[in-house]
């Protein structure tokens, strides 16, 4: 009887075994759609000077094709110590500006395809894709803005403009507060560049990390970062 009950368990942990690794190995959802931009929604003081505001302000978009999103933690492989990054190039997103007047300037929702975010390791990019962000379930990581915070009056061409924005970021189902860092400047009056960061927790979000061998010490903390061209449109 007992062999029979030992028998039994070691089958279902087997069975067990073999769901947790089919899940992992199997193939990643593709992207659903094409990436494109939320419109930037413009605000005024008053209905009346809506449509002034707005016709005073340039709409930069991010260009994919010269922008990039990625991710850096840190974690030891195999006994040593290893940073591991993921990046992607599909982000989409806008900014409102008038150089000349940045008190109304403001940043649109970011999205983020999360199913094609990949690292240098292809059995990494499906646990990230299956086990860790489910991207089956929640294709977009997004960020929207709430504030913008620490702009000059004005800008000119090719002047580094150090500022914040605070806003609220979406990771499968869990939505945060975070604030990014951000270091941006005009290269022309048509074209912005520069990059944004930021810090979170993983298991804040309710990640959870699947326990793999030869890998320890996952770092808790996540750098994100955006490094983005945005042209006007």
């Amino acid at each position: 009887m007992a062999r029979r009950i030992l028998w039994m368990a070691m089958v279902l942990l087997l069975l067990a075994l073999t769901s947790v690794a089919c899940s992992v190995l199997s193939e990643p959802a593709a992207p659903s759609e094409e990436l494109e931009a939320a419109p930037v929604e413009v605000e005024a003081p008053t209905e009346e000077t809506a449509s002034e505001v707005a016709g005073e302000l340039t709409i930069y978009q991010i260009d994919p094709a010269e922008s990039h999103v990625r991710f850096e933690l840190d974690e030891v492989l195999r006994g040593s110590p290893t940073t591991v990054v993921g990046s992607t190039d599909q982000v989409s997103g806008e900014i409102a500006a008038d150089l000349d007047d940045l008190s109304s300037a403001k940043a649109g929702l970011i999205q983020i395809n999360a199913r094609t975010l990949v690292t240098d390791n292809n059995f990494r990019n499906r646990a990230l894709n299956n086990k860790i962000l489910n991207t089956g379930d929640y294709e977009f990581i997004t960020f929207e803005p709430t504030a913008v915070k620490g702009l000059p009056s004005s800008a000119t061409v090719g002047e580094v403009l150090e500022f914040t924005i605070d806003g609220d970021l979406t990771i499968r189902d869990v939505t945060l507060p975070v604030t990014f860092a951000v270091s941006a400047s005009p290269v022309s009056e048509t074209q912005l560049a520069g990059s944004a960061s930021t810090t979170v927790n993983w298991a804040d979000f309710d990640l959870n990390i699947p326990s793999v061998q030869n890998v320890a010490d996952v770092e808790e903390e996540v750098e994100l970062y955006i490094d983005f061209v945005a042209k006007a449109s």
